[in-house]
């Protein structure tokens, strides 16, 4: 890549940066498989370039199907109600790409990121970096510069060639395994628990949130293998609550639990007020939204950013509990099975199929004939937010609008209406 002359860092100047490393970098969120680069290679080679800054982070490394995030903020706000300064990386971002890096709850430093990307212009011709790997180590090297006590590093898509896998962490967690992204990952759960199982490293001991028997041992078998202690956080039981929204939330929790306990055997202080007050505060500690988020209470209104098989499940099971009329604003990428979706919606509803506002964004019309077959009521709309709009002005005070099926449908939604 050229050299660029210095530019003057403004709001306008990290927007232009921003855009330019969409367009340059391919990105899975946005172009699906053919984004994806699996391997360590390139991640080697951009962590030289930059001094290996990973190499100077205490870090946490936190895989799985599902509940990741969450975990990792749970985690996350913790360790800072214990007084640590916490760095904490995830994916996607909602609205804004600072969003991904996190240092006690604070996005990025948007400057930070600016100068960074011009960094990037300066990096050898044949690397060809994928925007994850370019995230990820822009996130290592905030988390250096910001000289944090702890790195929460969340994996990317799978694991044994994510590349977030070149940490050498103080302990590992596999929150669970289910059917996502089988079009790299592999069709059956053992073949995904392979890729996944692929962050336990040799005397690093790994957690394990899996409840199928099946998927448990290989995970134990691998930790056996490698000379790590296995730890099954299903057989822990917590008595703390969380802020954190949702059913499910309860199954993340045991393996936090297991984390801490983990990291106070290191020599890690950690206290169980910390623990009661981080389970508590975790939107205050860390800004996390999207995952049973309540946006508004009359009318009910909630965002989910679910969007795997067992993930919308769990949240369509959720919702039937609740006995409002729902107003259920969906949108799903191409890569979605519908008709798996289709066969557990909730019922009491109605629906407003929407066309998320990407390249991978699948518009309704596409799969108009399975939701003409499946005798919902139903319409469909080219953006989230006319969808939402319709929704609201179909819904009454005494039910409720749902918006789902995708990160990008959540993060559109949110962009659009949270406040500023």
């Amino acid at each position: 890549m050229k050299k660029n002359s210095q530019i003057p860092f403004s709001d306008k100047a990290y927007q232009e940066a921003v855009e330019w490393l969409f367009v340059q970098m391919p990105n899975y969120q946005i172009d699906g498989q053919k984004a994806y680069k699996p391997g360590l290679k390139n991640i080697t080679r951009l962590c030289e370039f930059f001094q290996n800054p990973q190499e100077h982070l205490k870090t946490i490394h936190i895989g799985g199907t599902n509940g990741k995030g969450s975990t990792s903020n749970m985690l996350a706000s913790v360790l800072q109600e214990q007084g640590y300064k916490v760095g904490l990386y995830n994916s996607p971002h909602l609205i804004d790409f600072t969003e991904r890096i996190k240092v006690n709850g604070k996005n990025c430093d948007r400057e930070f990121v600016f100068s960074f990307i011009q960094k990037l212009k300066t990096i050898p011709e044949d690397i060809l970096p994928s925007f994850f790997e370019f995230t990820t180590i822009m996130a290592f090297e905030y988390f250096k510069q910001q000289k944090v006590d702890f790195a929460i590093i969340e994996v990317g898509l799978g694991g044994r060639l994510d590349s977030t896998n070149i940490i050498t962490p103080l302990v590992s967690a596999i929150t669970n395994v289910d059917l996502d992204h089988q079009n790299i990952l592999g069709e059956t759960l053992e073949e995904i628990a392979f890729e996944k199982a692929g962050i336990i490293k040799p005397n690093i001991p790994v957690i394990s949130g899996e409840e199928r028997g099946p998927i448990k041992k290989l995970f134990r078998d691998k930790a056996f293998e490698v000379h790590a202690e296995f730890i099954d956080a299903t057989e822990i039981s917590s008595k703390f609550k969380t802020d954190l929204q949702g059913n499910y939330q309860q199954k993340n929790s045991r393996v936090v639990l297991a984390l801490a306990e983990e990291l106070k055997k290191q020599k890690v202080n950690i206290s169980e007020s910390a623990i009661e007050k981080g389970f508590l505060h975790v939107h205050q500690n860390t800004g996390f939204i999207g995952r049973w988020f309540q946006f508004s209470q009359n009318p009910l209104i909630i965002c989910d950013t679910a969007h795997n098989q067992a993930g919308l499940e769990m949240v369509f099971h959720q919702l039937d509990e609740i006995s409002k009329h729902k107003h259920m604003v969906l949108g799903f990428v191409n890569d979605k099975k519908i008709d798996e979706v289709l066969r557990i919606l909730p019922e009491n509803a109605t629906y407003y199929f929407v066309k998320p506002a990407i390249n991978r964004g699948r518009h309704p019309k596409d799969y108009e004939n399975l939701l003409k077959s499946s005798e919902i009521k139903f319409k469909i709309f080219d953006s989230v937010e006319s969808g939402f709009q319709e929704a609201m002005r179909n819904c009454s005070p005494e039910e409720m609008v749902f918006i789902g099926g995708s990160n990008f449908v959540v993060g559109e939604f949110l962009e659009k209406n949270l406040e500023k």
